[in-house]
């Protein structure tokens, strides 16, 4: 029998996570976690920003989410070693890949010359959505107001500023489309001997 599947292992398992859960909760008032996620490495939430974290979603490395708006990721998702930033609203569907990367849906500051000490106005802000199934690579940064369609890749170190249709790969900086991963799916593989 593996050890990995032995009932006392399981069960002392799930009693870990459990803990591990409510104390997140108990440390993060505006956190809200459904049954099932769980938190292998560190979470660490500032502000006053509001998190929901779906079922069965994974939290690898050290996580960070800070700012003054909502944060809602979906169900089965993984979250490892990214930074949140949210000022407004960023949405992350269910059954994503977030890499180490970096979510900033706020400019914290006016563009405006005249304006920058300023306290930000309307245009230094918007909602960030990443819709179900989207892989987002290590390093690479979505800027605010990018909505990224289902079943895209964002590639490594990629800086998203626009909108991503669903089932692409997009790279760089500028961002382009490499790849159309629904057409490419509809090749065929030939497999005959050469």
């Amino acid at each position: 029998m593996d050890s990995n599947q032995h009932p006392l292992l399981i069960n002392f398992a799930k009693l870990y996570f459990s803990i591990k859960q409510f104390y997140y909760q108990l440390r993060y008032p505006n956190l809200t976690l459904e049954p099932g996620v769980l938190i292998k490495g560190k979470l660490t939430i500032s502000g006053n920003v509001k998190v929901k974290i779906g079922a069965g979603t994974r939290i690898r490395m050290n996580v960070k989410i800070y700012g003054s708006g909502d944060v809602t990721i979906g169900r089965d998702t993984l979250l490892n070693g990214c930074w949140i930033g949210c000022v407004r609203s960023i949405k992350i569907g269910d059954r994503c890949l977030i890499s180490d990367c970096f979510l900033q849906d706020s400019d914290y500051h006016n563009l405006e010359p005249h304006l920058r000490f300023a306290p930000p106005g309307s245009k230094t802000s918007a909602p960030i959505v990443i819709e179900n199934n989207v892989w987002v690579g290590a390093r690479a940064t979505i800027m605010k107001g990018v909505h990224i369609s289902q079943d895209s890749v964002i590639g490594l170190g990629s800086i998203i500023r626009k909108s991503v249709p669903p089932g692409v790969v997009v790279i760089g900086n500028p961002q382009q489309i490499v790849k159309h991963l629904y057409q490419d799916a509809d090749k065929k593989v030939d497999l005959s001997p050469v």
